[in-house]
């Protein structure tokens, strides 16, 4: 099989199938792949990465550098790095990597069914209470390094732009060998055999794929770890994050990543002219094709300070991973995180969206429903699911970890659930409404079927978030750190709650209602 049939559309197809019938063609071999050390690493990277740019730490100013690397302590020494639980194919798991995010306000970015929440750095108009004064200078500093790449990674598209159109004009064959390791560091290149080209684009769309949002950090310490996967297809050895595209982020935006590993002299460099492939006690970057098994891999070794960005569309059509060092090393992953369905902003808009549905009588001050037709229950329910699934038990399950930096989200959080118990009655009011006669029969039908299925899918949620908040990994972790299982409520708590928390009588009698109808 050629580059995995690619006749087929990869895209439709899962990577888990796709992991599954590489290893079973590669059997017991492994891929090629390429480092520094090998004579044709700079033209693999020329011809097949050309849009992973690399800058050395000694091109980048000095005093970000210091303000950086402090940041990143500072973080570690008020415990501000987390291990994510995480779920994969129904299972939650720790992640061997401990993160923050830090970001604009009212930011999220969501991996692996788990959504983080920005800390949020220092932003005008918004009033944000730090626990210290080092805190607010870590995410200030952080702020700072996001501005500055994103200006380098404009630079970069636009080299790569312009280079792409001289290179298309020019008909003749031009030898580009010379000075290649500066192209790669300054300019960049781009070959025809690259998925696709760079072409020329206006400002506001190179200003909206480069605009970072949000940088997701990243810490860990490989001798601290019990057990590291293995690299599974080239045999680069241990991994600290699997092959993977980065998530939830505007099309064909760029990531940039700055890369800190705490080296000293314990760690030392093996001899390059010993080893076969990467050097193990060094940190590297690792990219290959996606589910290509043609394509050499390639292994780029990450220092003290060093940068790479990646652009355009090269984390569509290539994965990559980290492999670990010896050193404990940190890193800031600056990213245009998709803020179509993640900002406070865009909840708070659903909510009140869904709530125009509700009115209250002026004599009574009685709550009732302005419309029962179908589409608009359907709208309204799948809010309420979106709130409380997507925002206030993903807040909850990751415990009071926020409060170690900021008590920002409290306050926006505290309205969320506001909004979602006038939902809650909204749900109930529908309850009662489908229970009379008097509507007609064919729309009174269509708002019961529909009003179950949401129900349904609201009682698998609910039992499934509970079942993972009491699991044994939830049960691992810190105090502090330990899930919530919120909102929850039993028919003996006052809280004044219209609906029980089991929904599960409720779904009984709408489906003894539907048959009944029917």
């Amino acid at each position: 099989m050629r580059c995995m049939e690619r006749s087929v559309s990869v895209a439709l197809l899962s990577p888990v199938y796709l992991k599954k019938k590489l290893l079973e063609e590669l059997g017991e071999n492994r891929l090629p792949y390429l480092t520094p050390a090998d004579a044709d690493f700079h033209q693999l990277w020329k011809t097949k990465y050309s849009k992973l740019i690399f800058r050395k730490s000694d091109t980048i100013p000095e005093e970000l550098h210091q303000t950086v690397q402090e940041s990143f302590l500072t973080l570690r020494e008020h415990n501000c790095f987390f291990q994510d639980l995480v779920r994969i194919k129904g299972k939650d798991f720790l992640t061997p990597v401990s993160r923050i995010l830090i970001g604009k306000p009212g930011c999220t970015y969501k991996y692996l069914n788990t959504r983080l929440f920005t800390v949020p750095w220092p932003t005008e108009r918004y009033d944000i209470k730090y626990c210290s004064p080092q805190i607010h200078d870590a995410c200030k500093a952080l702020m700072r390094l996001n501005d500055y790449l994103h200006i380098e990674t404009v630079k970069a598209l636009q080299g790569q732009n312009l280079f792409e159109n001289k290179e298309i004009k020019d008909t003749s064959v031009i030898d580009r060998k010379q000075n290649f390791a500066t192209s790669h560091t300054e300019q960049g290149s781009v070959s025809k055999d690259q998925s696709s080209l760079c072409v020329p684009e206006d400002d506001k769309s190179l200003e909206n794929r480069t605009s970072y949002n949000l940088t997701l950090l990243n810490y860990m310490d490989p001798l601290q770890m019990l057990y590291l996967k293995q690299e599974p297809y080239f045999g680069m050895g241990n991994m600290a994050v699997s092959w993977h595209h980065d998530e939830n982020l505007v099309e064909r935006s760029a990531v940039a990543v700055y890369s800190y590993s705490c080296e000293d002299s314990a760690v030392q460099e093996s001899n390059e002219q010993e080893l076969k492939g990467r050097d193990p006690a060094v940190w590297h970057v690792g990219l290959k094709v996606a589910w290509d098994i043609e394509t050499p891999g390639l292994a780029v070794p990450l220092h003290q300070g060093d940068i790479y960005l990646m652009l355009d569309d090269l984390n569509m059509t290539h994965q990559h991973c980290v492999l670990a060092g010896l050193s404990p090393r940190f890193s800031s992953t600056h990213r245009v995180a998709d803020s179509s369905r993640g900002t406070l902003e865009y909840i708070l808009g659903q909510c009140e969206l869904a709530l125009q549905n509700l009115q209250t009588d002026s004599d009574s001050m009685a709550l009732s429903l302005k419309s029962l037709e179908a589409a608009v229950v359907k709208q309204g329910e799948e809010i309420h699911n979106e709130v409380e699934f997507e925002w206030l038990r993903q807040f909850w399950f990751q415990g009071k970890r926020y409060l170690k930096c900021t008590d920002w989200w409290l306050k926006p959080m505290a309205k969320l659930e506001e909004f979602w118990r006038k939902l809650e009655i909204m749900t109930s009011l529908v309850l009662s409404e489908v229970r009379k006669e008097q509507q007609i029969e064919e729309q009174r039908n269509e708002t019961i079927s529909c009003f179950l299925l949401i129900l349904k899918e609201r009682q698998k949620l609910r039992k499934e978030w509970r079942a993972r908040c009491q699991s044994d990994a939830a049960e691992s972790l810190p105090e502090d750190q330990k899930p919530e299982c919120h909102p929850f409520w039993t028919d003996d708590d006052e809280c004044n709650m219209p609906l029980p928390y089991d929904l599960e009588e409720v779904i009984a009698y709408l489906q003894n209602l539907v048959q009944w109808i029917e």
